[in-house]
């Protein structure tokens, strides 16, 4: 299996999207009674909290990888 960068944003996203399956799930399985607005604001706020979270991952790795590009002498510049 490749390696890739571990991406927050899209586990918060599958975690709601899970969680929005689970509750139509019990309510078709009969455990409880979900109305049908509830998968709303659990969809729309689970997306909006993972494209918060994939800005804030993106900015703090952009901001390591300039750190580290920072440190270490450029091989095209003379001296």
């Amino acid at each position: 299996m490749l390696r890739h960068r571990f991406q927050p944003g899209r586990l918060v996203a599958g975690t709601f999207l899970t969680l929005a399956g689970v509750i139509y799930a019990g309510d078709a399985g009969g455990l409880w009674d979900t109305p049908w607005f509830v998968i709303i604001p659990v969809v729309m706020g689970g997306l909006c909290l993972a494209g918060a979270v994939g800005v804030l991952a993106r900015a703090v790795h952009r901001r390591g990888a300039l750190r580290a590009n920072t440190d270490a002498p450029r091989a095209d510049l003379p001296g």
